[in-house]
C-alpha cells in the first residue's frame, strides 16, 4: 500500500511518515497541495493523508484536483481546532474520513488498515466477476476408473502440505479442477483460489497480470492494478500452462518462490505474500529445459509434489458415467426432456481415442443433444471419426480391454515398460489393470 502524507509542517510529516513506515507501508511526503498534485501525476497512491489547512492550496481543493487524476484514491483529512465543519464538507466531497490533531496514532493505524482491507476486497470482487464463468463445480468430478481413484487418493495427503504442486496432463483432462480440489481440501480453503493461464495472455501482459503495476508504469497504465499474487495472498495461486511462461517472467517467478516478495511494475516497494503455488502443464518441461526455453531451477521449485492425470483413453471406465452426467446437466440447463443414448452410440464413444479428453466429450454430448431428433442419441448424432476398429470378442468394454492387454503382454513376453508404451498408457496404469483383471504370466 502506497501512502502520501501531505502537510506544510515538517515535524508532522516526519512523525506520520515514520510511524507508517514502521507498519511496513510505502510512504511518500509532500510539503504542499501543489506538490501533492504534481506527485500524483507521475505516481499512483492508495491513500493520501492530508492536512486541511495549508497555504495557497488547501486540503479540499488539493483533494478535488487529485481525484480528477485518480478517482479511486482514498483520503484521510487532518483537522485542527474549529475546522470540523470543513472536514465534514470534505467527506461529502469524497474523503474517506477525518482525524483531529494531534493525531492519535492508534486510531490512524486502525483507519489505514480498514482502508487497505476494503481496497483488497474491492479488487477481489472485480476479479471474481471476471472469473465466475470459469469456475468449476466440484460435483462435476467423476472418477470410476482405478487410475482416477488413485489420483483422488493423493489429494488429501498433498493438501495437508503447503509445498508447491505440479499437475501434469493433456489438455482437457481437468487440471484446474484437480487444483481446486487440492485447495478445498487444504487449510486455505476459506481463502481465495486465483487461476491464471500463462498461454491465454500475450508475453507483454503476463508479468503485469502476475505482479500488478503502478499508475504510469507503462503506456496505458492509467491507474494502479493489483496483481494475481497479491490477490491470492494467504490463498492459492494456480498457474495453468506454466510451460508457456516467458523466460523473463520465469526469473522473477523463481525469486518470488524463494522469498515470497516482489515489486509491482513501476515501483521499488517490496510486497510480501503468503501463497500456495499450484501449476499445471500439458508439455514435457524436461524437453523444454534441454531446448533452453524453461529454467531447470524453476522446475525444481514448482515440482515438489506431482499429480499426473491420465488421459480419457486410458480410463475408459469414466466415459459412460461422464456421458450420463453431461446428458443430465444439459437437459436441466435447456429444460428439455431427458434423453438417452443408444448402445451403438455409447460403443462409438468407448472406441474413440479422445485427443481432447473430457472437454471434448462434453462438447460432443452437447452437440448430440441439440442435433438428435427424438429422445435417443444415436451413433449418427456423434461427430466422431473412428480411425481403427479392432474386432475383439467380448460382451463388455472390460472384456475387450482385458483381452487386448493380455495379447500385448504375451507379445512383449510381459515386459511392462514395452507393453505400456505399445498401449499408450503409464506403467502404473498398466499395473493397476493387471491387478484389476487378475492377469498372470503363464508359466
Amino acid at each position: 500500500m502506497h501512502i502520501l502524507v501531505v502537510d506544510d509542517e515538517q515535524s508532522q510529516r516526519e512523525l506520520l511518515a515514520g510511524f507508517l513506515k514502521t507498519k511496513q507501508y510505502t510512504v511518500t511526503t509532500a510539503a504542499s497541495g501543489a506538490e501533492a498534485v504534481q506527485l500524483n501525476r507521475s505516481t499512483g497512491f492508495d491513500l493520501v493523508i492530508m492536512d486541511l489547512k495549508m497555504p495557497e492550496l488547501d486540503g479540499i481543493e488539493t483533494m478535488a484536483r487529485m481525484k480528477e487524476i485518480d478517482p479511486e484514491t482514498n483520503f484521510i483529512i487532518l483537522t485542527g481546532y474549529g475546522t470540523v465543519e470543513s472536514a465534514v464538507r470534505a467527506i461529502k466531497l469524497g474523503a474517506y474520513d477525518y482525524l483531529n490533531k494531534p493525531v492519535n496514532l492508534d486510531e490512524l493505524e486502525l483507519l489505514v488498515e480498514r482502508i487497505r482491507d476494503e481496497q483488497l476486497t474491492h479488487q477481489e470482487l472485480v476479479t471474481l466477476q471476471e472469473e465466475i464463468h470459469e469456475k468449476f463445480k466440484f460435483e462435476f468430478f467423476i472418477a470410476e476408473s482405478p487410475a482416477m481413484k488413485q489420483v483422488l487418493g493423493l489429494i488429501p495427503r498433498i493438501a495437508k502440505s503447503d509445498s508447491a504442486v505440479l499437475i501434469l496432463g493433456e489438455s482437457g483432462t481437468g487440471k484446474e479442477l484437480i487444483a481446486r480440489l487440492v485447495h478445498e481440501a487444504s487449510i486455505r480453503k476459506s481463502t481465495r483460489f486465483i487461476p491464471i493461464s500463462c498461454a491465454a495472455l500475450p508475453e507483454t501482459l503476463i508479468e503485469s497480470e502476475l505482479f500488478g503495476y503502478e499508475r504510469g508504469a507503462f503506456t496505458g497504465a492509467e491507474k494502479r492494478k493489483i496483481g494475481k499474487f497479491e490477490l491470492a495472498n494467504h490463498g492459492t495461486l494456480f498457474l495453468d500452462e506454466i510451460g508457456d511462461l516467458p523466460m523473463m517472467v520465469q526469473v522473477k517467478l523463481l525469486r518470488v518462490l524463494q522469498e515470497f516478495t516482489f515489486e509491482r511494475l513501476g515501483s521499488n516497494a517490496a510486497v510480501k505474500v503468503d501463497v500456495r503455488m499450484i501449476s499445471a502443464t500439458n508439455q514435457d518441461l524436461k524437453k523444454k529445459i534441454q531446448a533452453g526455453t524453461f529454467r531447470e531451477d524453476l522446475l525444481y521449485r514448482l515440482n515438489v509434489l506431482t499429480i499426473e492425470i491420465p488421459p480419457l483413453r486410458e480410463r475408459r471406465e469414466d466415459i459412460k458415467p461422464l456421458t450420463d452426467f453431461f446428458i443430465k446437466r444439459f437437459t436441466e440447463r435447456s429444460h428439455k426432456q431427458l434423453k438417452r443414448i443408444s448402445k451403438e452410440a455409447l460403443n462409438k464413444l468407448l472406441r474413440y481415442e479422445w485427443p481432447g479428453n473430457v472437454r471434448e466429450l462434453e462438447n460432443v454430448i452437447e452437440r448430440a443433444m441439440v442435433l438428435c431428433r427424438g429422445d435417443l442419441i444415436e451413433s449418427g448424432d456423434l461427430p466422431l471419426k473412428i480411425e481403427t476398429e479392432k474386432a475383439y470378442t467380448g460382451e463388455t468394454m472390460a472384456d475387450i480391454e482385458k483381452q487386448h492387454i493380455r495379447s500385448v503382454l504375451l507379445k512383449t513376453n510381459w515386459n511392462l515398460s514395452l507393453t505400456a508404451e505399445k498401449l499408450g498408457i503409464h506403467r502404473n496404469t498398466l499395473r493397476l489393470k493387471i491387478k484389476e483383471y487378475g492377469l498372470e504370466k503363464e508359466k
